[in-house]
């Protein structure tokens, strides 16, 4: 591609923070999801090639930042254990997708102003 045809773009990530770290990123997002879906920490996991210990790690961290839990869990017995994701973690997905949304549109805006 010849040098004057190069199109520059800007990039960048957004996360959410609370005031004592993080609190929500695309990766932590994704394990709701895969949560909402498994129905089991376990399962989220393991389909995301991610660590259990990990996981439980992430689930602890935002559901003592959140302003509720984000995730219930239920021990395993005869029935087996499992978890799920509360409507609050539901409100806080919908949230930090709108939120990537809109970064996205401000960051395509601002690679067609770039001018370079």
């Amino acid at each position: 591609m010849p040098k004057s045809e190069k199109k520059f773009i800007i990039r960048g990530r957004i996360w959410i923070d609370s005031d004592d770290g993080p609190f929500l990123g695309a990766g932590r997002i994704e394990l709701l999801k895969s949560i909402i879906k498994e129905g089991s920490i376990t399962k989220a996991a393991k389909s995301m090639k991610m660590a259990y210990r990990q996981a439980w790690h992430l689930i602890e961290s935002m559901n003592s930042k959140g302003k509720e839990p984000l995730v219930l869990s239920v021990i395993g017995g005869k029935g087996g254990g499992g978890a799920t994701v509360t409507d609050y973690g539901v409100t806080c997905i919908e949230a930090f997708e709108n939120a990537e949304a809109a970064f996205a549109v401000f960051v395509k805006m601002e690679s067609d102003k770039l001018g370079i």
